[in-house]
C-alpha cells in the first residue's frame, strides 16, 4: 500500500502532465491534488449514466473513454472516444445537474476524479486556486462548445459530419 504522501505526489505529477493544470504552478498543483482521487477502471465499465445526478468529474490520465448518448429508440450511440488528457463530467460537477451523456471505459483507464463536495471544500480552503481550477474547466468547456458549433455549421452546409469528436 502506498503512503499518503506518495499517493499525493503521484496525483500531483499526473495533474502536472495534464492540460487541465497547465497554468498552475507546482505548489498550486499540489494544493489541488489534495482534492482529487485516483481510480483504476477496467475496460467496458460504465463511469456514469446519462440522466444520473452529477456528483463528480474525471480527468483521463491513461486510456480512452467513450461518450454515449441515447437516441429516440433509447439506444446508446457513441459520440466520441476521448483520449488521455481530456475531462468528462465537468458540466455536472459545476452545475449539479443530471448527466447529459453516459461514459464508458473504451480501454482500461486511470482516472483522477474530483467530486462536487471536494470542489466546494477547495472553494472554502483555497478560493483563489479553486477559482483558477473552475476557470480552467470553463475554458475547456468553451473550447469544446466552439468546436461543436463549427461541426454543426459544417453539417448544415455540407449535410454530413466527417468527424464529430468533441
Amino acid at each position: 500500500m502506498q503512503e499518503p504522501s506518495s499517493l499525493l505526489d503521484e496525483i500531483r505529477d499526473m495533474l502536472l502532465n495534464s492540460p487541465l493544470a497547465s497554468n498552475f504552478t507546482p505548489v498550486e498543483t499540489l494544493t489541488i491534488a489534495r482534492y482529487f482521487n485516483l481510480n483504476h477502471i477496467e475496460q467496458d465499465k460504465i463511469i456514469f449514466k446519462e440522466g444520473e445526478k452529477g456528483t463528480f468529474m474525471c480527468l483521463i490520465v491513461e486510456g480512452n473513454v467513450a461518450v454515449l448518448k441515447a437516441n429516440q429508440e433509447n439506444e446508446n450511440i457513441e459520440l466520441a472516444v476521448l483520449p488521455k488528457g481530456r475531462t468528462i463530467g465537468e458540466m455536472a460537477v459545476l452545475d449539479g445537474e443530471h448527466r447529459s451523456a453516459s461514459c464508458r471505459t473504451a480501454t482500461q483507464c486511470t482516472l483522477l476524479t474530483l467530486s462536487r463536495d471536494a470542489l466546494d471544500k477547495m472553494l472554502q480552503d483555497s478560493p483563489y486556486i479553486a477559482a483558477k481550477l473552475i476557470r480552467a474547466i470553463a475554458v475547456s468547456l468553451s473550447r469544446r462548445l466552439r468546436m461543436a458549433d463549427g461541426k454543426i455549421v459544417d453539417y448544415q452546409i455540407y449535410g454530413k459530419i466527417v468527424d464529430f469528436q468533441i
